[in-house]
């Protein structure tokens, strides 16, 4: 039978976290990956059977290498604790890897600003609609990056179909002022990436991708359907890489 690992990266997420383990409870193993938390989530984790690995690490990337080096199954199931995987979806997640000659497979993404889910408009770096989650163990490395670190794939298969007929939830933003705070986050680590990387563009640069990312964003993936979430969404995708310019050229000594 074709094992499954569900993987799970958290930091101080005693809250969401168990709903998390209960909808990857249909997995063969749980590994929880625990970044410098203080709260209750290593107990939590283990009080679910799930495999626990502490400790700490600056990148994102390598943080989320470590787990998928803890997991044992022959494909991993890669979600995060404000996400959840509904049954539907479990069953659909199963008969892939059963029959899949694949390296890996993109998993359709519900997002949620609190109790309202917002289908259209997501794009750059502040949201999406599909992730590459499921994989063959090896296949996926994260690259050494803060926020949205770049992927290698290795090995045969490629790409798959992706998986639509279900979808993960996810709570990504609590309300407009947590969606904030989010890009504010993002920024501040993006700077770090790019002052690290020794090129952190041009204001002319990023103005325009402001203008080309908004457009993406409102127009191309139509988040005008979404009404004033739409537009919120459009203007935080364009805002999240001048903003991060401006904080790696204006505040170097905050972000380095």
């Amino acid at each position: 039978m074709t094992r499954l690992s569900a993987l799970i990266v958290a930091r101080d997420e005693a809250t969401r976290l168990p709903r998390c383990l209960a909808s990857v409870a249909f997995a063969d193993e749980v590994v929880v990956v625990l970044d410098r938390s203080t709260d209750g989530s290593a107990a939590i984790a283990q009080a679910a059977g799930a495999r626990v690995l502490e400790g700490e690490w600056p990148l994102e990337g390598p943080r989320r290498n470590a787990g998928i080096a803890a997991c044992s199954g022959d494909w991993v199931l890669e979600v995060d604790a404000d996400e959840t995987v509904p049954p539907e979806l479990a069953a659909l997640l199963r008969a892939t890897i059963a029959a899949s000659p694949h390296g890996f497979h993109r998993v359709a993404i519900d997002n949620y600003i609190g109790e309202r889910l917002v289908r259209h408009g997501w794009a750059g770096s502040f949201g999406t609609t599909a992730k590459p989650i499921l994989f063959r163990r090896g296949a996926k490395h994260w690259r050494a990056q803060r926020v949205h670190p770049g992927l290698d794939w290795v090995g045969p298969g490629g790409e798959g179909p992706r998986i639509d007929g279900a979808a993960i939830r996810h709570e990504v933003d609590r309300d407009i002022s947590d969606m904030w705070r989010r890009l504010d986050r993002y920024s501040s680590l993006r700077a770090a990436d790019l002052l690290e990387a020794g090129d952190i563009g041009t204001l002319p640069g990023n103005l325009r991708r402001f203008a080309s990312r908004f457009i993406k964003s409102l127009v191309s993936r139509r988040g005008y359907r979404e009404g004033g979430w739409g537009v919120l969404l459009a203007f935080c995708a364009g805002l999240f890489p001048l903003l991060s310019h401006l904080k790696a050229r204006l505040e170097p000594e905050r972000h380095r």
